[in-house]
């Protein structure tokens, strides 16, 4: 792959991701991931990254999503293996996002980005691909060209599930190499 790292080579698109249940996914300033009837912060980045692999990252904020080891969805600053998301076409239209790191270990079933019918989000553990609260109907709005994102290894950041930006890397967490401990309390819902 020759030519400058800077310069912006990968196709993706600008998009909405509009859900079987009835809302956009949004993507709020604080970091919030939810579905909303308004079109407001419901813009994203996808990102090809790897064969049908995408990362997700809201437009306005410029945090990606991510899913971590307990299925739950959080927004990062850095780009890092938990913001992989495997695009699979479901039959017709649907698309449905699950996370490339993790899945069930027992059946090794998919773990799933999700809206409920309230709108609110799922654990990806407990979407089925099945069914409506998986499947995303995308609306491009125009296709654009990306820079590779950097990707950051899991255990370089203090993660927060708030997406407020830690830049201090934490040396624990660089020896422990584990990331376990990083995990237990990014979910504030």
């Amino acid at each position: 792959n020759s030519g400058d790292p800077a310069k912006p080579q990968l196709k993706g698109i600008v998009t909405r991701l509009y859900s079987r249940t009835g809302f956009y996914l949004q993507m709020q300033a604080d970091g919030t991931i939810n579905g909303t009837k308004d079109e407001d912060n419901t813009v994203f980045n996808l990102i090809p990254v790897g064969l049908r692999v995408v990362a997700i990252q809201g437009v306005q904020t410029k945090l990606y999503l991510a899913m971590n080891n307990d299925g739950f969805l959080y927004t990062s600053e850095h780009f890092t293996p938990e913001c992989k998301f495997k695009e699979s076409v479901f039959e017709n239209y649907y698309v449905t996002y699950s996370s490339m790191l993790y899945r069930q270990q027992q059946s090794g079933r998919a773990w799933y980005l999700g809206l409920n019918k309230e709108g609110v989000i799922m654990k990806g553990n407990h979407v089925k691909k099945n069914k409506p609260a998986a499947h995303f109907i995308p609306k491009p709005l125009k296709v654009a060209m990306y820079r590779e994102p950097s990707l950051h290894d899991l255990t370089e950041f203090s993660r927060s599930g708030s997406g407020t930006p830690t830049k201090s890397r934490s040396a624990s967490a660089l020896l422990n190499g584990g990331g376990k401990t990083l995990s237990q309390n990014e979910q504030s819902t």
